[in-house]
């Protein structure tokens, strides 16, 4: 690969590529620290210590992994949903109160296949986005649950106790404390960013209005 080819990749994807390496980097720091945690309980409860390997399948790595990105996705997919139909006057992540202010710029070239196609394609394809998201927050609900899972039954069998079900451990407070824990921090963090865009700017930013336009403003 040419290095202008090279400089034109990243300048075209220096977005994702960027929050993928923070991604993979947080995920290893995570991988890394969670094992050097839950080998010190184990050991402290005169139990073997884990590899490295074995500790990305156990529960506490998956439970701690799946519970985040389970509140990560619906919040991402309650947002497209409600951003479709909800307003809020001079924020920068809301579409204009009057749908005649509303634009659609649509560069030439060739339309997505599913618009050629037609149909159920095209419908599909027309909720794709938020079909997307909340697919992901479903497998990442059953993954925390799961993980979650198996680290209660760990602890249970630490203290001499019974294991528990899915069905017991879905019905118990703590999977729901788990979840709802993270649920409010995600929500309260869009409410804040929908609220300060209204006021506040960042030069540049597609999340932020125009540095002149005024704060009633709505949309970008």
């Amino acid at each position: 690969m040419s290095k202008a080819m090279t400089s034109s990749f990243w300048k075209a994807n220096g977005l994702s590529l960027v929050l993928l390496a923070i991604f993979l980097a947080c995920l290893v720091g995570q991988w890394l620290a969670g094992w050097m945690v839950w080998n010190d309980e184990l050991q402290r409860n005169g139990w073997p210590a884990l590899h490295l390997v074995e500790y990305a399948r156990s529960g506490h790595f998956l439970s701690a992994t799946f519970e985040n990105w389970e509140s990560e996705f619906l919040q991402m997919g309650m947002y497209v949903l409600l951003t479709v139909w909800l307003r809020q006057r001079g924020s920068a992540e809301s579409r204009p109160l009057d749908p005649a202010e509303e634009h659609e710029e649509i560069k030439a070239g060739p339309k997505p296949w599913p618009l050629r196609v037609g149909g159920l394609w095209k419908r599909l394809y027309a909720t794709s986005l938020s079909l997307a998201l909340l697919a992901l927050f479903a497998g990442a609900l059953v993954g925390h649950a799961l993980g979650s899972l198996a680290h209660e039954n760990a602890l249970r069998a630490m203290e001499g106790r019974p294991s528990l079900t899915l069905l017991q451990f879905i019905g118990d407070a703590q999977f729901w404390f788990e979840s709802l824990q993270t649920w409010q921090s995600e929500f309260l963090a869009v409410l804040v960013l929908v609220v300060l865009s209204i006021f506040l700017r960042q030069d540049k930013s597609p999340e932020s209005k125009p540095l002149e336009a005024p704060h009633s403003q709505t949309g970008g």
